[in-house]
């Protein structure tokens, strides 16, 4: 067996590592409203966003070809780099995960995937045009979030001002179900499919999957089920602070914020753009705490996402480039020693 072979199948196995690791750690995008509102038991609530996470990330593959050549050259990347990248966005999950901090897993796995390609071509290797469509996309996609669920909340303040309390506390209970829904379906149709990009990236650099990049539908499948998988044993830490720590809301305010989140997250996914649900939702979560008043806002829990999300682009594009760099060097090094001794 060809040993560029045996690092494509690590990639597939990493990948679905990764797709699980990222449905895990995501959980909290999907359902921690409605688990803060107590609209689902937690785990009925995991258990839905599971099944509908993996209905989204089988809606298409727009993301996950913006993913395996729009963000670097295809064809000046190995399956090496593939492999180097999932393992520093996988590392920087966990890290996350473990102080419950919501970051983006589109972040670390698209900036790991440019240290390493970097770390082997130059700069010359990443492509602008996608790069800068999906920068855009990361930047703008918290704040439209924000502002569109803002604008959503106070629509509906308008509407039901004169509404009793448990009247709206009742209706909007059921359009929960509805909008969250709605929210893991987005999710996993924009998140899903990012690792189906990195998996088919090395494919094609391997020579595996012919000339053309295509994603082949066995890896649609595997990696939607392994992020339904992991979004339905949930990532407890994060949904803890997105739905309780950020904002308090009530159901009308996690219908708000997940229709917004879920709009912008939908739009994106149609039009190919691999952008941070994570951002989109919480920003959301935040334009619905303002329009309550900011002092229902957690503004410290809010600083410590904004800078895990700011850490996340240098700290990702550091890991993969100094991974990828020791990589070679010791590739470098193992070469030697095999030409001196034969």
């Amino acid at each position: 067996m060809d040993a560029s072979h045996l690092v494509v199948y690590l990639v597939v196995v990493l990948g679905v590592a990764f797709e699980f690791l990222n449905g895990f750690h995501d959980s909290a995008n999907a359902i921690a409203t409605v688990v803060a509102t107590r609209v689902l038991r937690p785990g009925v609530a995991v258990l839905m966003a599971g099944g509908l996470n993996l209905a989204g990330a089988l809606s298409g593959t727009a993301v996950a070809v913006t993913l395996g050549t729009g963000i670097v050259d295809p064809k000046s990347v190995s399956e090496t780099t593939v492999a180097v990248a999932l393992l520093c966005a996988a590392a920087w999950d966990l890290i996350t995960w473990y102080f419950g901090l919501p970051t983006s897993s589109s972040h670390a796995l698209i900036f790991s995937l440019i240290g390493a390609a970097v770390a082997i071509r130059g700069f010359s290797v990443i492509v602008l045009v996608g790069t800068l469509r999906t920068a855009i996309g990361i930047a703008y996609s918290p704040l439209i979030g924000l502002v569109f669920a803002a604008i959503i909340m106070l629509a509906l303040y308008w509407l039901l001002h004169r509404t009793r309390p448990n009247i709206v506390g009742n209706l909007f209970g059921r359009l929960q179900l509805v909008s969250s829904a709605y929210m893991a379906f987005s999710h996993g149709g924009n998140d899903g499919q990012k690792t189906m990009g990195v998996i088919a990236l090395a494919l094609f650099s391997s020579g595996m999957a012919g000339p053309t990049f295509t994603v082949p539908v066995w890896v649609i499948v595997t990696c939607a089920a392994a992020m339904g998988l992991g979004t339905s044993l949930g990532g407890w830490r994060i949904i803890n602070t997105m739905g309780h720590k950020l904002v308090k809301l009530a159901p009308v305010n996690g219908f708000a914020a997940e229709t917004a989140a879920g709009t912008v997250i939908e739009i994106a996914t149609r039009l190919g753009i691999p952008i941070s649900t994570t951002h989109a939702i919480s920003g959301a979560i935040l334009g619905v705490g303002i329009v309550k008043g900011t002092r229902n806002v957690g503004w410290q829990v809010a600083g410590n996402m904004v800078t895990a999300w700011i850490l996340t682009i240098p700290v990702c594009f550091a890991f993969g480039f100094l991974v990828m760099t020791l990589l070679r060097s010791e590739e470098r090094r193992v070469g030697k020693e095999c030409r001196s001794r034969w």
